[in-house]
Formats: structure tokens, sequence, C-alpha cells
């Protein structure tokens, strides 16, 4: 498999896992090999296909274990109120994702 080739399934890959430095690097080494931006544009769809069927068993799996239809539902839960999810969300580096 060619070098392109490698970093077109590292730009699909990162958007499937929703990382966003990972993908950011795969991206400009992407470019920088020559890689054609159609192309690029390409692995990001096919990576959106492949996390959005992902995203759609997990909700299932969830509901299937908790007894309750969480797909499509943007209640938590967990019960935490809009204002505590977005005091969450505010507070850097959850997951220990930063650069």
């Amino acid at each position: 498999m060619d070098g392109k080739v490698k970093l077109l399934i590292a730009v699909g890959a990162s958007i499937t896992a929703n990382c966003q430095p990972c993908l950011k690097t795969a991206v400009s080494q992407a470019e920088s090999a020559g890689v054609e931006s159609r192309d690029i544009h390409e692995a990001i769809a096919i990576g959106r296909i492949v996390r959005r069927g992902a995203i759609g068993k997990m909700d299932r799996f969830a509901s299937a274990v908790t007894g309750k239809n969480v797909e499509n539902s943007d209640e938590c839960p967990f019960g935490s109120t809009k204002e505590e999810v977005e005091e969450w969300v505010q507070q850097d580096d959850q997951c220990g994702c930063t650069q």
C-alpha cells in the first residue's frame, strides 16, 4: 500500500475516532504528500459514514443496556442539567486529548 493511501486511511480513521489532533496531522501530511483535496474530502466522507453507523449501533446498545430509548434524545441519561453539561464542556482537557 502506498503512502498516500495510508494517509487517506489516517484521515478517515481520524474522523471515525473523533480525534481532532489526529485529523489535523493526517490532513497536513496528506497535503504535503501531494494528495488531492477531493481525495481528502472523500476520505472524510467515508469516515463520517463509518462513524454514523457506529453511533447508531452504540445508541441501540445503550438503549438495550439501560432499558430506555436514548436514540435521537437530547435528554442526558444521567440527569445532568443543560447548565451542568455546558460547564463540563467548558472545562479544559476532559479526555486528555489536547496537544
